[in-house]
Order: structure tokens, then sequence, then C-alpha cells
């Protein structure tokens, strides 16, 4: 994993707040206030996914996290940053936005 890219988010997520990465699994978990909105594995950013922001993830031709277990590929509730945000800091914020909003409904 690649520790340059993930101070690189952090850098670029900065106006949201106080977002810090916690190493897990081989990759890391993006926080805000406690909160798990983001997921860094292979090098690539990946944002909390629910049925209210699902659309805006699919038509921008995002695609869910996918790990396998026992074999079986298990998609998770994160869903890769669109390509054209990657290199514009306000895009990322909006849809790092949308991944803190699915975060805290589903805190509730």
């Amino acid at each position: 994993m690649d520790r340059e890219y993930v101070n690189y988010l952090l850098d670029q997520l900065a106006p949201l707040g106080e977002v810090r990465a916690r190493a897990m699994f081989g990759g890391f978990g993006v926080y805000l206030d406690r909160v798990m909105f983001g997921l860094v594995a292979d090098n690539a950013f990946y944002l909390k996914v629910d049925e209210e922001n699902r659309p805006h993830f699919e038509a921008a031709g995002s695609e869910p996290f996918v790990y396998h277990r026992k074999g079986k590929p298990m998609a998770m509730s994160y869903w890769l940053l669109p390509e054209a945000a990657a290199d514009d800091r306000e895009a990322m914020l909006e849809w790092a936005r949308l991944g803190i909003q699915a975060a805290l409904r589903a805190r509730r």
C-alpha cells in the first residue's frame, strides 16, 4: 500500500475537517469524526454507498470494492471514486460528502 497516496488523499480531503486514515486489512479506512466513509485499497479510493447515493455512483461508471472470501467474490458498500474526480479537489470533496452522508445514515 502506498502511504504517499493516502497522504495525498488526506491533503485533498482536509477542507472537510479532521480526516484520518487508519490501517486495516492491508488497506486503510478513511474517517471523519470517527465515522468511516472511505476505504483505500490497491491505491484506489472507495466511498461509502447506500441506496440513496448509489445512482450517482452508477451514473458515473463507478464500481463496488470486491474482495474474495473462501473463493467467492464479496462486494462491499464502498464504491470507487469516479475517475473524473481523482485529480479535481472540488469534485473529490463533493463525492466524499456523498460518502460521509451515507456513512452517517448507516449509523442511525
